[in-house]
């Protein structure tokens, strides 16, 4: 009596919440704790929102390598997503990508607490560490200095339906990401500082290595990927000694090839320490204690503008140790990941990548024995007039893939849902068979020096 009343009064507390128990969906044990997830409305699909993948590097951990995530007592519903990190408020009129993918002005609230993950499961996958599904981590975009891993064009319905477990992520950004500084470098046991952002990146893969069984998840078959400034990411993952063994497959969007399009910084790490010392000590701050003092409102007002032109890159840079080397020096030194690419760019992209992504299949073929695929999004978007963004423009890929056309105010017809399907199909079979064709078909031709082949993906 007393069990049935105490489970009677916490379904009131919890829906009270927004969230109710489901003994349909199993409680598991990971890092950290106990987690359940919500089973959505629509599908078969168990969403975890607001996993920690790391502790909130917060007050002393500011600046700090991602340390193990903090204890929870009890079990965690995973119901709610979590802050962005910090970063620039966005609404529905901050520029043509703002009408695009913020239009709805449901943005989440930011902070530095912000290493969390999300994962949607097929339902009947959790708590059976014998299904071993393939597995997609994404990254997001936004120029190392905005976005969050669970945008509105972001989602894992459509890829756990077609049993892939779908993980989205956050990690820091800006000067929170990526500042370099004497003291970082300093109390740091490998002399450098400002790949934040990366390490989060390499923490989460780990995260996902070593907690992704109890989803059902393979932990040997993990496909990263990301676009624009996730898809260079991706390349700086498969560089990065840290996440050798961790990544089985990487696909590539609108990140470059082989190349200068979005590339790692190359100077001594002295510089960039200088550069971070020279640009705080004009804003008055003159030593880290005072640094981390501030608070995170604070700090990204008084470096926001210095990112983007004010004299600092916040992004990733070669430190020797982190990221020891560029993208295209690992791929003709052989360090890089030895895994099957994907690699594209859309018809209206910040560069013609074609050049880019074929020369790197060409320079792979004479070193591995896996394959590349390229890919030509080209698709003009439909529109309804108004002032938009127009054409197969950077980032509008983004609908297709996650298969939330539904979400968009723009027009999309019968032929659009049928590309975001194929794509969607094409990027779940790459995650399954190292193969967008699936196990058998060669429609999609990998591209090799005798056929420099890019899949154009249209309307038909």
């Amino acid at each position: 009596m007393k069990r049935s009343m105490f489970l009677f009064g916490l379904s009131l507390l919890m829906a009270a919440c927004g969230s109710t128990p489901d003994a349909v969906n199993p409680v598991l044990n990971i890092e950290g704790g106990q987690i359940q997830g919500v089973q959505l409305e629509t599908s078969d699909v168990i969403v975890y929102r607001g996993v920690p993948f790391a502790a909130p590097p917060v007050g002393d951990l500011r600046w700090k390598r991602p340390q193990p995530v903090v204890a929870w007592q009890g079990v965690k519903v995973a119901d709610t997503f979590s802050d962005g990190a910090m970063q620039r408020i966005r609404n529905p009129q901050d520029g043509q990508y703002g009408t695009e993918f913020h239009f709805r002005s449901d943005d989440p609230n930011y902070s530095e607490d912000c290493l969390y993950l999300n994962i949607w499961a097929p339902a009947n996958a959790p708590g059976h560490t014998d299904k071993k599904l393939p597995v997609a981590m994404w990254v997001h975009g936004g120029g190392y200095g905005g976005g969050w891993g669970f945008e509105m064009q972001m989602d894992g319905e459509a890829w756990a339906q077609r049993d892939v477990i779908l993980v989205t992520i956050n990690y820091r950004l800006g000067a929170f990401g990526f500042l370099s500084y004497p003291e970082l470098s300093a109390e740091d046991p490998d002399g450098v500082s400002g790949n934040y952002g990366l390490l989060d990146q390499i923490a989460a893969l780990q995260w996902i290595k070593d907690n992704i069984a109890q989803f059902g998840g393979d932990p040997d078959n993990i496909m990263v990927f990301g676009q624009s400034a996730g898809g260079a990411s991706i390349r700086n993952l498969c560089v990065s000694p840290l996440s050798r063994g961790l990544i089985a497959k990487a696909l590539v969007q609108s990140g470059g090839g082989l190349g200068d399009f979005i590339p790692v910084n190359a100077k001594p790490q002295s510089e960039y320490d200088e550069a971070g010392k020279a640009a705080l000590d004009k804003l008055g701050y003159h030593s880290l204690a005072e640094l981390r003092a501030l608070s995170a409102d604070s700090l990204y007002k008084a470096t926001a503008f210095l990112g983007w032109g004010g004299g600092l890159s916040f992004a990733p840079h070669i430190d020797g140790v982190i990221l020891p080397e560029s993208f295209e020096q690992a791929t003709y030194d052989k360090t890089l990941a030895d895994v099957p690419y994907l690699l594209g760019y859309t018809g209206d992209d910040m560069a013609d990548l074609s050049e880019a992504i074929l020369n790197f299949a060409k320079v792979r073929e004479d070193l591995s024995d896996k394959p590349t695929y390229c890919y030509l999004f080209d698709r003009k978007l439909p529109d309804d007039g108004r002032e938009c963004l127009k054409g197969s423009f950077h980032s509008s890929e983004l609908w297709y893939v996650f298969h939330t056309l539904s979400r968009s105010w723009r027009p999309f017809t019968e032929g659009d849902y049928d590309l975001s399907n194929r794509m969607v199909d094409a990027w779940t079979n790459f995650a399954k068979y190292s193969n967008p064709n699936g196990k058998t078909g060669d429609a999609w031709a990998k591209a090799t020096k005798a056929n420099p082949y890019i899949h154009k993906l249209v309307v038909e």
